[in-house]
């Protein structure tokens, strides 16, 4: 009869996305917004999101509808949650929706963490995030690499080296992530990342460079593997705080990807406000499309201010925090 509450934070990528999809590496660093899943004691299965709510009383209410609660549908039909999975599932979060900064796999793994705790299924943080990726991947049919379910789970600034899994199949033989804290050893890394207000699919947003990397498009394959790189150099440039190198490697990075077509206008016009207002660097956050630009700056409240001037939809400051959290307590 416990009542069980998870909560797991969204994230920006510094460098290095997004060759996540792609047995690449990538830093990432968490946001102070959150996802949370709170899953209560009941007779059937209720799931709810906000202002909406479903009461489950065949299978059948557990297919995809494009609505709200499609996330807590996919949770369920991934475990296998029916009618009388005797429970209430409550999802919510404050991470920006379609905005590139991790928002559906947040709220994913802050559900499968508050699931692993209600069945006892003693995941270790591996586990976790790979399993989440299944559910968003797998069953929610979103087109991911594995940068936001590890950093949801783990939290924190990270060093991640996805090696072995570009097949993004998550098959039995594939080596596990390599998460590095970076946490404990980086000085504070100045960033300010703005949101463009313009929502997008992630899913629609990688599906061409994918395709175009699956057909042996040498431009693709070639850049994204100078990306990876990037982000194995940016490693040094953020431990020693040489904020000049590791701008000019974000911008690097950015390059490649509007080349590729992994930009877009809106994207584009904040990230030239933010250079021009004195940013060492500045870059996308995530998928491209519109979703959420991320500066390097020093003068932080120049480069915001220019960021708001430009059009920006909201700001961030993102800093290492706790990933996921579960609590436990009595009704």
């Amino acid at each position: 009869m416990e009542i069980i509450t998870a909560s797991a934070p969204g994230r920006v990528g510094i460098i290095g996305n997004p060759t996540d999809m792609y047995g690449g590496a990538v830093i990432s660093v968490t946001t102070e917004e959150r996802a949370r899943c709170v899953l209560l004691p009941g007779d059937g299965l209720v799931i709810a999101c906000g202002d909406s709510e479903l009461e489950v009383a065949t299978d059948g209410d557990l297919a995809p509808c494009d609505d709200a609660l499609d996330i807590g549908r996919a949770i369920a039909r991934h475990f296998g949650l029916g009618p009388h999975a005797g429970l209430r599932m409550e999802l919510s979060t404050n991470v920006p929706v379609q905005a590139g900064m991790g928002g559906s796999a947040s709220l994913i793994v802050a559900a499968v963490g508050a699931l692993d705790r209600w069945f006892e299924w003693g995941m270790h943080p591996w586990k976790l995030a790979e399993t989440a990726r299944k559910v968003e991947y797998r069953t929610l049919g979103v087109l991911c690499g594995f940068q936001d379910q590890h950093m949801a789970v783990f939290g924190g600034l990270n060093f991640m080296d996805f090696g072995g899994k570009a097949s993004l199949e998550q098959r039995d033989d594939e080596p596990l992530a390599v998460v590095e804290s970076l946490a404990p050893h980086a000085p504070r890394v100045p960033l300010v990342a703005a949101h463009t207000g313009v929502q997008h699919h992630s899913g629609d947003v990688h599906k061409s460079p994918r395709e175009r990397w699956l057909e042996g498009d040498r431009a693709v394959i070639d850049g994204y593997a100078a990306i990876a790189d990037l982000a194995r150099r940016g490693k040094k440039a953020l431990l020693d705080a040489d904020w000049k190198t590791l701008g000019a490697l974000m911008n690097e990075n950015h390059r490649i990807v509007a080349d590729l077509g992994g930009s877009g206008p809106a994207n584009e016009h904040l990230i030239e406000a933010a250079r021009a207002a004195g940013a060492y660097g500045a870059k996308l956050a995530g998928a491209g499309g519109g979703g959420t630009i991320l500066a390097l700056a020093d003068e932080q409240e120049r480069v915001q201010a220019a960021l708001l001037e430009a059009g920006a939809d909201k700001l961030f400051r993102p800093k290492p925090c706790e990933g996921l959290a579960v609590v436990v307590r009595q009704p």
